[in-house]
């Protein structure tokens, strides 16, 4: 007690450590380490290390959890008694750190593997192993007891034990490894018996017992380092990576058991080896029903084509994946009809080893198709759409309506949504890829499965890609659509006629000359009274235009902006917020009878009015919802009162500067930056962090780029094939068991694509909203777009530029029929499919009776906005 500890270097270079009141115990031995100098207790000890031994190992001795009482139980030595030594990598070794092992498409990282050496005493054998767990950078623990040996391993769960098996009169090897291989843990493990060399001429022993009582191998006595350290590396490359692999498959078989789509797998002779709760829910059966069973001996469904196995067969055994639609057959008899695809796995020496099918029940409701008129789709409606629906312009296309009878008894919402599907495949957008896809749906009807399956995957390609633009040609035999199309949705026509457009305004921008605007809690009374309206879809803004003498835009950004919390999420101050809406505002041109701040205030409202909407709320987060009222108030600044086709034609700064390429769009999103980082007072984006901001300017910019015509179909036929078909399919398959609104489905609303298209679509259908507005104010509108077209033909003329849109003549054009052509190509699809995303009711009735209106003036042979004074309603 209390004596200096002995020090002893055995004759391999080993140094050992005893206390000297336990001298005599050999059991309560720790290895330290070989090398050429170590320190131990302070003492500073040399030996004379062979050249071959690793350099010196730092010294870590690690009692094991057990009590005083079983260490010490007396000073002659208990045979329970344990002290366990850890060895610390050195500088040297082979392997210090993790390794990277592939599994398949899987990375797994291992750590440096553990060693768990079992000798009752120490001798060159267990001073071997030591020194092999050194040299391969293996992490080693010794144990001197059965008991500590399990305690260890249960410890620190390691890949490798090592059990010496040469006398039985210490320890039962066997009886230790039999208890290790009780543990959950050891299933990974491998276990190696040290067993003696068999003298001369004695019969080599079976290796039976050992395999029984659970080792993995046998290694001959040999205390050489290099012979154990060449056995360690064998089982590291060996069982140990094979077991590493084996474990990762836990990970694997959890995903399986959670996942929604039933998986089945079979083996080769398809005999099933595997099914998941999933498909235990969907056929009904339980596993230990199913599992080592020949799919052919499972009830067949009769609804199946007679050659479909042969060709599923015949496909699979060439190591070809199939997928179609498949009938099967429940447990209680039912059928059902499932999408189902599977998958040969290729194993050992390239032959199929499995088949894993994936299968989840087949929703056949988009595949009715019938032909019908647009008046038919809407018969069940207001009279007064009556004249809005009043032809269809796609009379030899087909449309696609939903399974269920529309004369069903099912509740007001179920016909809602049938109606909104029908109202969404009968759209009247005559692109080629329209054509393509309703071709493809009436072909699959009466296809064999494989084919119809072919075309399921040729549609969603279709749905995919760039093919969203109509042909123009189609609608030549109407010049008003035919000039209302060609000046908005093409670049114009270039001629060299040496006539050039340059804007007269000077493009050196400035903040100088600007008052400062009032703070939104000292609005006049007056203005305030105007925008306590301004939550509704009726609200006046020609009434705040004429009561801020045409500074609308400043006053209701205030509201709006505040409302929503803009200046929280862009942490700016009020102050700043008005300097930017007093700027922004400023290069608004109020000599435009149409595109000036009135019109941006017109949009922010009606952008403010969609995303109040819960639809659309519940779509948008915080981000989306300040870019999109940002891109609303900035997506016409200085606009010159001219089209794209007009700056491209009269070779304008602008379209030079943007390659006649959305040259409009491409300003006002460019300048409206400039325009906030030119002065810091009004830099409302300063405070905000770089990665958010950056995200927060991707958004506004698309969204003003997504104003620009020349992709309105491409835009709105996205909208529809990504977000109305999957949303209002899924909704009608759940107002079957739920009769109520359900919610925007989870996987559309978190794609951040589809969020992309949802933003696109609100601000165009804002950008345009005066054929929903109020008749009142959609005939101000028209009036005033109408003389900014007529501006620009009238300059088109006087300086011998292409005239783009010639049927706006002050003098002969006929504003009701330019406004019917407008709501018929680019209006009514467009807001048929935001209504049936928002649930609009209030803006498709006004739309309805404002095209009444319209048309009733083109009967009446009304080239002006209003009715003839003596016309008796």
């Amino acid at each position: 007690m209390g004596c200096a500890p002995s020090i002893h270097v055995s004759q391999s270079g080993v140094i050992y450590c005893r206390d000297s009141d336990e001298s005599n115990s050999p059991h309560q031995t720790t290895t330290i380490s070989q090398g050429t100098a170590a320190t131990l207790h302070g003492l500073f000890i040399k030996t004379d290390a062979a050249d071959s031994i690793p350099s010196v190992l730092a010294y870590q001795s690690r009692h094991t959890r057990t009590n005083s009482r079983r260490d010490r139980r007396d000073n002659s030595g208990g045979s329970h008694c344990c002290i366990e030594a850890e060895t610390q990598t050195s500088h040297t070794s082979v392997k210090t750190s993790a390794t990277e092992i592939r599994f398949g498409p899987m990375r797994l990282t291992q750590e440096p593997i553990q060693v768990l050496l079992v000798f009752a005493k120490e001798d060159s054998q267990s001073d071997g192993f030591w020194w092999a767990c050194d040299r391969a950078g293996y992490r080693c623990n010794i144990a001197r007891t059965p008991e500590s040996a399990l305690e260890c391993f249960l410890d620190k769960h390691h890949e490798i034990i090592i059990i010496d098996h040469r006398n039985s009169r210490y320890f039962d090897a066997e009886a230790i490894c039999r208890s290790i291989r009780a543990t959950k843990p050891s299933e990974h493990t491998v276990i190696l018996a040290v067993v003696s060399q068999v003298a001369g001429g004695q019969e080599e022993p079976s290796v039976l017992p050992l395999l029984n009582a659970g080792f993995n191998r046998r290694f001959l006595e040999n205390g050489n380092v290099t012979a154990c350290y060449n056995e360690l590396i064998q089982i590291e490359h060996g069982e140990v990576c094979s077991q590493f692999k084996l474990r990762a498959c836990n990970s694997i078989f959890v995903a399986l058991e959670h996942c929604q789509e039933a998986i089945e797998i079979t083996s080769e002779d398809h005999v099933i080896q595997y099914v998941n709760p999933a498909f235990e829910r969907m056929m009904g059966y339980q596993k230990g029903e199913l599992l080592g069973k020949e799919i052919t001996e499972l009830p067949k469904s009769d609804k199946n084509q007679a050659d479909l196995l042969d060709t599923i067969n015949t496909c699979i055994k060439k190591g070809k994946e199939w997928q179609g639609i498949y009938h099967a057959r429940r447990k209680s008899g039912d059928s059902i009809q499932q999408h189902v695809r599977i998958t040969p796995v290729i194993g050992q020496g390239g032959k199929i080893r499995h088949f894993v099918s994936i299968k989840k029940l087949y929703s056949d409701n988009n595949k009715q198709v019938y032909k019908s008129h647009r008046d038919e789709k809407y018969s069940g409606e207001n009279s007064q759409s009556d004249s809005f629906r009043h032809k269809d312009r796609r009379k030899e296309s087909v449309d696609v309506r939903s399974i269920t009878s529309r004369s069903s008894d099912a509740p007001s919402l179920q016909n809602r949504r049938y109606s909104s599907m029908a109202r969404i495949h009968s759209m009247t957008i005559e692109a080629p890829i329209t054509k393509v896809i309703n071709i493809i749906n009436t072909a699959q009807e009466n296809s064999p499965v494989t084919v119809a399956e072919a075309l399921d995957r040729v549609l969603e390609i279709l749905r995919t890609t760039e093919l969203y633009s109509p042909q123009l040609g189609t609608k030549d035999d109407d010049p008003h659509t035919s000039d209302l199309v060609g000046g908005l949705m093409t670049d114009g026509l270039r001629r060299l006629s040496g006539n050039e457009y340059v804007f007269s305004k000077n493009m050196h921008y400035s903040h100088s000359h600007l008052s400062m605007p009032i703070t939104l809690s000292d609005i006049p009374p007056r203005i305030a009274q105007v925008l306590d309206n301004e939550e509704g879809w009726d609200f006046n803004i020609f009434e705040l235009e004429a009561i801020t003498h045409k500074r609308p835009l400043v006053y209701l950004g205030l509201k709006i902006f505040a409302r929503f919390g803009v200046c929280e999420f862009l942490d700016c101050s009020e102050a700043a917020l008005r300097s930017w809406l007093q700027v922004i505002e400023a290069n608004y041109h109020a000599s435009n009878s149409y595109h000036n701040s009135t019109h941006a205030a017109d949009v922010l409202h009606a952008t403010a009015y969609f995303l109040r909407q819960e639809r659309v709320k519940g779509c948008l987060d915080q981000l989306d919802e300040v870019a999109s009222l940002i891109a609303a108030t900035v997506h016409d600044v200085d606009h010159p009162g001219r089209t794209n086709s007009f700056l491209c034609n009269a070779g304008s700064e602008l379209a030079i500067l943007y390659n006649d390429t959305a040259v409009l769009e491409s300003h006002h999103a460019a300048l409206a930056f400039q325009l906030t980082a030119k002065d810091n007072k009004c830099n409302i984006f300063k405070n905000m962090e770089r990665n958010q901001y950056r995200t927060l300017r991707q958004a506004i910019i698309d969204m003003v780029l997504a104003t620009e015509m020349t992709k309105h179909f491409e835009h709105v036929n996205k909208f529809v094939n990504s977000i109305n078909k999957p949303m209002t399919a899924i909704e009608e398959t759940n107002s079957n068991s739920e009769g109520s609104d359900c919610d925007f489905p989870g996987n559309l609303q978190n794609s951040p694509e589809n969020r992309l298209l949802i933003k696109r679509m609100l601000i165009k259908c804002a950008d345009v909203a005066n054929p929903c507005r109020s008749l009142d104010l959609c005939i101000e509108w028209a009036g005033r777009i109408s003389e900014e077209y007529f501006a620009q033909t009238d300059e088109e003329k006087r300086q011998g530029l292409p005239v783009v849109m010639p049927v706006f003549d002050r003098n002969t054009c006929s504003i009701p029929k330019s406004q019917i052509s407008f709501i018929d190509y680019f209006i009514m699809d467009m807001f048929d499919a935001w209504d049936v995303f928002a649930h609009l009711p209030n803006l498709m009735q006004h739309l309805a009776e404002n095209y009444k209106y319209w048309k009733m003036l083109d009967e009446l042979k009304c080239k002006s906005l209003r009715l003839p004074p003596d016309f008796k309603s």
